[in-house]
């Protein structure tokens, strides 16, 4: 056991507030697993709200355990040191339960080194009585959980609110061992067991969601001075988007939009404000929100200032801009994603290249003059042309904050959030392929050539090879559980993948017919019916 590592571990529960502090009386002892860094888990509203709605149970102690940083990872294996809770740096594989939380598909690299950390099992089928009972859930678990269904004993497909309560008073009253257990949550509605279904002959699992989000607050519990938003309190407004993308998930996963009152609202951020932190407010759609005026208002007329990820284009009016000042904001982020406005009607986007300059037109006459834009590349149907678009488009814009710079003497900035087109579960692209790498290569090197030499223009572009590995767990099956293992062998998902044969790019860029059976098709989620009618008005010539 390494002191080196309780001692880090004492060290940042010290800087933390708002951690359960109750260590006694607990019949079922859970550990809650993020698999990433503590710095992205403290980040996430649905980790922490999980934690809290655990530990809100009088027999329930939940505690937490993070994927190690490099550093720490050293460590672990020097030391031969188990992973360790965070609250009590007790054993991981100690715990009665331990339950994955995850909302990336590429966070599913990171559970069997978890796993191999923990001293547990990787394989549902490997474990005795002796090990943990081991759950999963999140937004990931409910788009598409075959790849790693093979690692669970149990899965929540859907919103942990509506899933927990029946799932924990079986899993406090459990006295028939580890195949009985697995029997009896098989019969819960949102519940998933792996191990009683073969692969294409699963019963179907009804996706849960909250009804009435005022009925639980989500915000952020505790504040964590190392997490990547430390200086914001994170207050949850809404879930799903009304807008229908049909790129994305969001939209469709959380369906039926729905939203916090403003009243409910407000008392979470009267929390945040009390200890004198800038609100963060989350939805896939803040612009939409209904009173996000109103709300906004009552944050600076208390005494607060707040945050938004992404404004809505064509949502922004003079009252939020002049809300955005007063709250001390000198960027802006904004979401063409389609390069051109064939694209955007393509994917549904509904807004016009003049929504778009009225837009920086107003955030750049109020003095906020940092944008980012972000746009995605390799869309269904893209060509050359569509580029070019973008990048007239981005010229027009910084054609804007010149002119403006003129007036008040200062240039802004300009960044281009690239990112490549990823098929995503329960989206009506869902069985397009995505565009060969090659091509996605050209035409990113395409715009960053174009931008370059143009000053105060900034391209940002993630892994482009990273994108097709969350893309071939996006829409894998179970046998990619045997990838993620042997990736994790080989501390290398390219060379696992070569190791075993599998032919990534073919996998990601394949188009997938419509009558073809999908890993996900047992969720019974959003109508497929609706899924095929959005794709069909897309693309009316593939209708055959």
């Amino acid at each position: 056991m390494s002191w080196k590592i309780i001692s880090k571990l004492k060290s940042r529960l010290g800087t933390e507030s708002g951690a359960s502090t109750r260590r006694r009386g607990a019949s079922l002892r859970i550990c809650i697993l993020y698999p990433n860094r503590y710095s992205v888990g403290m980040s996430n509203l649905g980790f922490q709200a999980v934690y809290s709605m655990l530990n809100a149970y009088p027999d329930i102690l939940c505690e937490r355990a993070f994927l190690p940083d490099p550093e720490e990872m050293r460590e672990y294996l020097e030391s031969r040191t188990p992973l360790l809770s965070l609250e009590s740096q007790q054993r991981v594989s100690g715990f009665d339960i331990v339950a994955f939380s995850v909302s990336f598909e590429s966070d599913y690299l990171n559970i069997p080194a978890m796993f191999r950390l923990a001293g547990i099992p990787c394989y549902s089928s490997e474990r005795t009585e002796r090990d943990p009972f081991v759950l999963a859930g999140g937004a990931a678990t409910f788009l598409n959980p075959e790849p790693v269904a093979d690692f669970m004993d149990a899965l929540c497909i859907g919103e942990a609110e509506e899933i927990l309560p029946g799932l924990l008073d079986k899993l406090c009253g459990a006295s028939t061992g580890r195949s009985g257990l697995i029997e009896e949550l098989s019969m819960l509605p949102g519940v998933y067991t792996p191990a009683l279904v073969q692969q294409g002959s699963k019963k179907q699992v009804t996706r849960l969601y909250l009804k009435d989000l005022d009925s639980h607050h989500v915000a952020t519990v505790i504040n964590a001075p190392e997490a990547e938003f430390s200086d914001l309190h994170l207050v949850e407004l809404s879930r799903g988007c009304p807008r229908g993308c049909r790129f994305c998930a969001a939209g469709y996963i959380y369906l039926p939009y729905r939203q916090r009152s403003v009243d409910a609202v407000k008392i979470d951020v009267e929390t945040g404000i009390a200890n004198n932190r800038k609100i963060g407010l989350v939805a896939a759609a803040v612009g939409d929100y209904r009173g996000i005026g109103e709300l906004s208002r009552y944050i600076i007329d208390t005494g607060g200032s707040f945050s938004v990820s992404s404004l809505r284009i064509d949502g922004l009016d003079e009252t939020m801009t002049d809300l955005l000042v007063e709250s001390g904001h000198k960027t802006a982020t904004l979401a063409p994603e389609g390069g051109s406005q064939r694209l955007r009607d393509l994917i549904k986007k509904d807004i016009t290249e003049e929504q778009i300059f009225s837009a920086c037109e107003r955030l750049i006459g109020k003095d906020i003059l940092n944008l980012k834009l972000y746009f995605i590349i390799g869309l269904p149907t893209e060509t050359d042309a569509d580029i070019q678009k973008l990048l007239e488009l981005v010229a027009k814009i910084r054609e804007l904050v010149v002119l403006q710079a003129k007036l008040n003497r200062r240039l802004g900035e300009i960044t281009l959030s690239i990112n490549p087109f990823i098929p995503k579960p329960f989206t009506p692209f869902q069985w397009c392929g995505m565009t060969p790498l090659k091509t996605l290569e050209g035409r990113l090197k395409t715009i960053q050539q174009a931008l370059r030499r143009i000053p105060n223009v900034t391209v940002q572009s993630e892994s482009l090879k990273d994108a097709m590995l969350q893309a071939l767990l996006s829409r894998g099956d179970r046998r990619l559980s045997a990838f993620l293992v042997k990736s994790d062998e080989l501390q290398s998902w390219r060379k696992g993948a070569k190791a075993l044969g599998l032919a990534v790019e073919e996998i990601v860029t394949r188009q997938i017919p419509l009558d073809e059976e999908l890993p996900w098709d047992f969720i019974k989620s959003v109508p497929k019916d609706l899924l095929k009618r959005e794709y069909l008005s897309a693309f009316p010539e593939r209708n055959v």
